[in-house]
């Protein structure tokens, strides 16, 4: 299985902009830039991407393992915190901390946190990342 995304830049690095484009099509020419990345600005930035790539996948890793724990969740919300530093080799995404809450009517809470952290170390963006992963899992009855 092979999924592609692309990015276009124009310019320089404050004063350019560029575009970022799925192949599903879910972005599609998605404005990006310096100042979205580092001041604030309006579209995206690859940080932010990767949060949400990461909460996605850790979210369906988790279904798994609490299905495997024989739990269905009714929702599983997931909030990853990317993590941008500048030391001296330039940027580097040192962490990602994920925040998840389930909410599983009756759910076990050991178990609970066996699937979270086995969901954590197994999610295929877990396994991408070279940066400190922590998490806070919470399960809701």
């Amino acid at each position: 299985m092979q999924k592609t995304a692309s990015a276009k830049w124009h310019g320089s690095i404050k004063d350019g902009a560029g575009t970022i484009s799925t192949q599903s099509g879910v972005l599609q020419d998605t404005p990006y830039g310096f100042k979205s990345r580092f001041e604030g600005g309006p579209g995206t930035n690859p940080e932010e991407l990767i949060g949400a790539a990461h909460a996605g996948c850790f979210s369906m890793a988790l279904s798994l393992q609490l299905g495997d724990a024989g739990m269905v969740a009714d929702s599983i919300e997931t909030r990853a915190a990317v993590t941008l530093e500048k030391g001296n080799g330039g940027f580097t995404i040192t962490a990602v901390h994920l925040d998840v809450v389930a909410r599983i009517p009756g759910g076990d809470p050991e178990a609970f946190d066996r699937a979270a952290n086995a969901a954590k170390a197994g999610c295929p963006v877990s396994k991408l990342l070279n940066a400190t992963l922590t998490l806070s899992a919470r399960l809701i009855g």
